[in-house]
């Protein structure tokens, strides 16, 4: 399905695997290579790898909560600015500037958006989505 203004979604048959994610199962991202994405994003925030294979890798919260954070492999090339991108919330306490460098040192990019003064860095990761580096909770 897409909503108005175009961007695709599934509305899936009841499944074992989201029984408890709440109204959104999954986040999931198209990307070249899943294996490299769970690799970083488990890494950046601490998720646990529920599976990975060469053409899909999942993880979720390693407390068990929320929706899956899903990775598919796809022949297409990102061309565009994402029009959804993840938010990613130091834990409280921690320093905004040393968590943005512990991602630069997992693969992650800082990029500019003209987003002048705001209290969140925007980064990418390995294979250039956009995503936010909130300031601590």
């Amino acid at each position: 399905m897409v909503d108005p203004e175009g961007n695709e979604f599934c509305v899936l048959d009841p499944r074992p695997l989201y029984r408890d994610t709440g109204p959104i199962a999954a986040v999931v991202v198209d990307c070249a290579d899943p294996r490299a994405m769970a690799r970083f994003w488990g890494k950046a925030m601490d998720w646990a790898l529920h599976e990975v294979t060469d053409h899909k890798a999942v993880l979720r919260s390693a407390k068990g909560v929320g929706p899956y954070l899903q990775f598919l492999r796809t022949p297409d090339a990102k061309t565009v600015w994402n029009r959804v991108h993840l938010d990613v919330r130091p834990y409280p306490g921690d320093d905004l500037e040393a968590e943005a460098a512990r991602l630069r040192t997992l693969g992650a990019t800082a990029i500019d958006l003209g987003q002048n003064d705001v209290p969140w860095t925007v980064l990418a990761d390995p294979e250039g989505n956009e995503f936010c580096l909130l300031t601590p909770g």
